[in-house]
């Protein structure tokens, strides 16, 4: 007689017992590294680089140093720097780190003239955006100063105090915290002592300085304009003074007593001398390749520490150029 075969239970779910639901693995996350921190030595008096970091570094030897310098990890003042023989001064900082350091990228049309805890001072070049646009929402200086804040933790961020039209150049302020900002705003007048322009305008302006007061509104081709009825718009208040003039330009310093948008710009075409550049507020001339309107001076004291800060970015030569040449060819005309 034939012996039956014993045969295995089917794997699988059993009579009477519903199929448990396929359930796929979870993924893992790569466990969190912080990157350690570099160790970083004060300069005390000048020396070479490699010369340095042998009689600075503790259990480091000669080749070690060396290898750390072609890999990128040695910075001096946060730049990297992998020259043996690179000179330092005094109060200069190099940092030693276990990885390659990572270089914030270059600024475009910027550069920072302050910077602390609290807030950012920078000299923005004419043609960049202060903040983004419908068109254009990279190359700002708010976007540029968050990705250089962000090299130093993730978390930090850039919060807008005023602006300065696309086309002015000059010195402006970020503030680094939410509180520091609403502080600046909610207080301008009272932390803020002097807010200076320097302006480029054609002809020679007969009165030597003046004070410009409007009421400004707004067209629905976002073009300002000076309302011919009191209380009409915001009231605006611009005072000027002639620096320097020839027969095509002047050269104005002008205070703002109220911060409009394109305020300036919009008195200046009032007073019948548009800004040199201003197509827009009836400018003819181009020699200048630019707009005339440079922030020349920010002076404030810090909204935290109370301490007097005062930035001068000066004339841009362009302007003092523009009137040399063009004074140097009427006085050519006048001797004919």
């Amino acid at each position: 007689m034939r012996k039956r075969e014993n045969h295995k239970p089917r794997k699988g779910p059993q009579k009477n017992q519903p199929a448990k639901a396929y359930q796929p693995a979870k993924p893992t996350k790569p466990p969190h590294r912080t990157p350690p921190k570099a160790r970083e030595y004060t300069v005390q008096e000048p020396a070479e680089l490699l010369s340095f970091l042998l009689n600075t570094v503790e259990n480091m030897g000669r080749n070690s140093i060396k290898s750390a310098l072609a890999r990128g990890q040695i910075s001096v003042n946060g730049q990297a720097v992998t020259a043996y023989n690179h000179p330092l001064q005094p109060g200069q900082v190099v940092s030693l780190s276990k990885e390659k350091i990572v270089e914030a990228p270059p600024f475009v049309g910027l550069s920072i003239l302050h910077e602390d805890d609290d807030i950012i001072v920078i000299h923005k070049e004419a043609g960049l955006l202060s903040i983004a646009s419908e068109h254009e929402k990279e190359m700002t200086a708010y976007h540029q100063l968050t990705t250089h804040v962000r090299l130093q933790h993730p978390s930090n961020r850039i919060f807008v105090v005023h602006r300065l039209d696309r086309d002015t150049s000059g010195v402006m302020m970020f503030a680094k915290k939410e509180d520091v900002k609403q502080l600046l705003q909610n207080n301008w007048k009272e932390i803020v002592h002097e807010r200076s322009y320097v302006a480029l305008v054609e002809g020679k302006v007969r009165q030597p300085e003046g004070t410009i007061s409007s009421w400004l509104k707004e067209m629905k081709t976002l073009k300002m304009y000076s309302s011919p009825y009191p209380n009409d718009g915001q009231h605006a208040v611009t005072h000027y003074k002639t620096l320097e003039a020839n027969s095509a330009y002047s050269l104005l310093e002008v205070h703002l007593e109220t911060g409009r948008k394109n305020q300036i710009r919009v008195h200046m075409e009032d007073l019948g001398h548009p800004i040199v550049g201003d197509k827009k507020y009836g400018a003819k001339s181009r020699g200048l390749g630019r707009l005339g309107l440079h922030a020349r001076i920010l002076a404030f004291s810090h909204p935290t520490t109370g301490a007097p800060m005062r930035f001068d970015t000066g004339i841009p030569k362009p302007f003092t150029r523009l009137l040399q040449q063009d004074g140097a060819a009427t006085n050519k005309k006048d001797r004919r």
